[in-house]
This record gives structure tokens, sequence and C-alpha cells, in this order.
């Protein structure tokens, strides 16, 4: 007996992407103008920030080092994310194998919990940059840097190939998702059973999670008294902490908005569900180049250099 197309697509080495069943073809396009242009921003945007620092000698500084590597870990976030998005907005079988999911899987979890090591660091050197700057360059050393960098990276790939393996530890039953991504509690989801090594592992994400959030929370209460007693201190505060906590902020709202999706996904429509899942795919990756931009002085002298060269204004 020979198989059907048809098999193929509801066999378990296909999933169904079920986020979009709601949307009818004039949504779909709709999404898809604004999400390319969104995609191609923010390329845009972290790799021109990449190449300043990559180029310019006066930035290789570990708060810009350490900023080279959170604008790398938006651009794996985006790219985890959108093309797969944009293929799934022009086509309506929403399917994906379950090969690309795991590495969609892969891609998306190391890039969440990257945002967590990234901005952690970042905070470490802010502390270290205002509570103690005559000895900044000593304690934050070449060798310092570098083991911060392993950190930042090794951290999310360990917790990426754990977190995706245990997902797959049993057989998968279903093979319908209802999130527009797929990550490694997708994957737990299709499972036929879950057991509690599972179950232990995703508490252990959660909590180092909150480890680096209150982490934060402590180095700036630090930064902040500190401040208080020097005006020097509150003009680096300003300059160069005020980017950094409004991308904190940004990344810890985009992650409540996907967990809110998660735990009240019965009582939200399927489309508001999926503009809030997706929130913290989309909006860091193409803030955080912005502010930072903007914010500090060295970036934003040299990205105006480059608009007011000659090369630029005959063009």
């Amino acid at each position: 007996i020979k198989s059907s197309g048809m098999d193929n697509i509801s066999s378990p080495h296909f999933l169904t992407v079920t986020a979009l069943n709601e949307w009818d073809w004039t949504s779909r396009i709709i999404f898809f103008s604004f999400a390319l242009p969104a995609y191609l921003l923010t390329i845009a945007l972290n790799a021109a920030l990449i190449m300043i620092i990559a180029f310019e000698k006066a930035l290789h500084e570990p708060m810009y080092i350490f900023l080279c590597n959170l604008c790398v870990n938006d651009l794996c976030g985006s790219t985890g994310f959108y093309p797969r998005a944009l293929v799934y907005l022009l086509t309506e079988t929403n399917r994906i194998s379950l090969e690309e999911c795991i590495v969609q899987g892969l891609v998306i979890v190391i890039y969440a919990t990257g945002e967590f090591t990234n901005l952690s660091v970042m905070a470490i050197d802010r502390c270290i940059a205002i509570c103690q700057p005559l000895h900044y360059h000593s304690i934050m050393s070449p060798f310092t840097v570098r083991s911060l960098v392993t950190f930042i990276w090794i951290f999310p790939f360990f917790m990426s190939v754990m977190a995706v393996s245990l997902a797959l530890k049993h057989p998968l039953c279903r093979h319908d998702m209802n999130r527009l991504f797929c990550e490694h509690l997708s994957l737990l989801n299709l499972a036929c059973k879950q057991d509690i090594f599972q179950g232990t592992f995703n508490g252990f994400v959660y909590i180092s999670k909150a480890v680096f959030f209150v982490f934060v929370l402590i180095s700036y209460f630090i930064i902040i008294l500190a401040c208080r007693k020097s005006k020097v201190n509150r003009e680096k505060f300003y300059s160069t902490c005020v980017p950094h906590l409004i991308s904190f902020m940004i990344t810890i709202c985009g992650l409540s908005d996907s967990l809110l999706t998660r735990f009240k996904a019965e009582t939200l429509s399927n489309i508001a569900s999926t503009f809030l899942s997706v929130i913290i795919l989309t909006v860091p990756p193409v803030v955080n180049p912005v502010v930072y931009g903007i914010k500090l002085g060295p970036i934003r002298a040299k990205i105006l250099y480059i608009f007011k060269s000659p090369r630029i204004n005959n063009l």
C-alpha cells in the first residue's frame, strides 16, 4: 500500500503550527508587510553596531565588547525566529519538520538565556566601573573579559542542549503546536509523557533566570547608592547605565508577556496570544541597538561621523 502525501504531513517527522489558524489571508499579508521590514531593520542596526565596535579601536573596551556580544545574540534570536515565521505567513500548510523545529528550539533557548547572561555581565561591568573606578582596569583584565564572554555563551548553550534533549526524551504523541516558534516547552507538550527529571530541569531554568534578575537588581541598587554620593558617578549612570537598564526592562517585559500567554492561553484569543508570545523575540533585538546607539556618546559620535562623511553626502 502506497502512503499518500497527507500521511507525511501528519507523521511525527512534521509538526503543524496552529497559531495562525484564525488568521485570514489579509491578516497574514499585513503582518508580513510589517515583519519583513522589522527583520531587515534588526539585521541592519545590530550589524552596524557590531561593525562600529569591531573596527573602532577606541571602543575595544569591556563595556563595548559585552555590547557587541549582546548584538550578536540579538541577531541569533531574530534569525532563529523571523525567516520561519515569514514562511508561515505566506503559506497555508504551516508545517515544520521535526529537525528544523529542534534547530529553531536550540537557537531560541540560546537567545533567551543569552539575553540574561549578557545583561547580567554588563551589570557587573557597570557596577565595577562606577563603584571601583580606580581598580576597574585591573579587575576587568583581558583574562576576566574573556572568561565573562565565555560564560555569556557557554551557559546558554548548555541550557539549550539540555532543555531540548530532555524535551525529546520521550516519543511525540502530538504534532500540533499553538506557538509561532519552536522551543523546549513546546516540544515537551507534544511528548507522550513527562517525567520528574524534565520538570526539575525546567524549574532550574526558571530559577536561573530569576537569579540573573535579582543579581541585576542588586547591582543597580549598589550603583544607585554610589551615585548618591558623587556627581561624576551620576553622569556615568545616565550615560552608560540607562541604556542597559532600558534593555533589561524590555527583556523582562517581553519574557513576562511570553509567560502570560503560556499560563493564560485559554483566556486569550489566538491572535493576541501570538503577538504577546513573540515580543521577547522581536522587540529587544531592534530596540537594544537603537538605545545604545543614541545614549552611548562614543557610538553616537561615530555614527554621526559616518553620516557626515563626504562619501555619504555625495551618494
